[in-house]
């Protein structure tokens, strides 16, 4: 009996693990693109995103606008292809030319990889350089899929698994290479539309001394009880960290800075919204 339990527990560990190792990968995946996003966001604003403590979920919950377009790609790539294999009737003859034309097309993304010192600066390098490896890897490894029906060889099994790592791989890099250019969009975007982050009013002990332009420092009159001396206004928040506040100007311009404010008893804060009337 006691055997018989525990060989039920066994088949249930191993049905459970089936479920939890992809769940793992994809929630690594997940946060690992979210977490280029955001470091890209906030590198614009002159913030490293390490430094203002998000979550796990935080950077999960802000993968999904990064992988949209990459996914939707890969997708309709997928879809083409499958269209294509059951439209085609392809010839060894076919087959072996459109396989030249492949590896030629391969050497071209490849020698672009290798000439990365020279041309690496290059825009959108790390979107094409990529996408001409991956596609070109993918569709030789369809050919040599095919030729296994016409030639059967030695390898080629190997060969198309090579080739499927390839692929994957530069699918991670292209993909990676998004969430960049959509993190910095992103910014882009928050900087020119800033008046929806709500405004705030900071009161201090100490004279901060900003220097970015459109921030209003004014003296606090002395008082009973009064423990703050300055106010300054013309501030937005851009993000609340771990402790701390992320205070940008209202109009962001390549000459700003980013304040960084500790959430303690030095300051006071007073957060001002724009609301419909109720």
């Amino acid at each position: 009996m006691a055997e018989e339990e525990q060989s039920q527990i066994e088949r249930w560990v191993s049905f459970a693990a089936k479920f939890v190792t992809p769940i793992t990968l994809v929630t690594a995946l997940l946060f690992y693109f979210g977490y280029v996003s955001a470091r890209s966001q906030y590198e614009y604003f002159g913030i490293d995103v390490d430094t203002i403590g998000l979550s796990t979920q935080d950077y999960v919950m802000r993968s999904p606008q990064p992988l949209l377009v990459p996914l939707l790609v890969i997708t309709l790539l997928a879809v083409a292809g499958l269209l294509v294999h059951n439209a085609i009737h392809p010839t060894e003859a076919g087959v072996r030319r459109a396989a030249r034309a492949t590896v030629v097309l391969l050497v071209i993304g490849v020698a672009g990889l290798l000439a990365f010192p020279l041309i690496g600066q290059l825009a959108y390098y790390a979107l094409v350089v990529p996408g001409v490896i991956g596609l070109a890897a993918a569709t030789l490894a369809y050919l040599t899929y095919l030729r296994r029906k016409f030639q059967p060889r030695e390898g080629q099994r190997s060969l198309i698994l090579l080739l499927a790592v390839v692929t994957v791989t530069c699918a991670f890099w292209a993909t990676a290479t998004t969430a960049q250019y959509s993190g910095r969009g992103l910014a882009k975007a928050d900087a020119e539309n800033l008046d929806k982050f709500p405004v705030v009013i900071l009161d201090t002990k100490e004279k901060l001394a900003l220097r970015s332009p459109g921030i209003e420092e004014t003296a606090l009159r002395a008082g009973a009880g009064q423990t703050f001396n300055y106010r300054y206004r013309g501030l937005r928040l851009l993000v609340v960290g771990e402790n701390r506040l992320f205070l940008v100007p209202q109009r962001w311009t390549a000459s700003n800075t980013t304040v960084v404010i500790p959430l303690d008893s030095s300051i006071r804060v007073q957060f001002q919204f724009q609301n419909d009337p109720p």
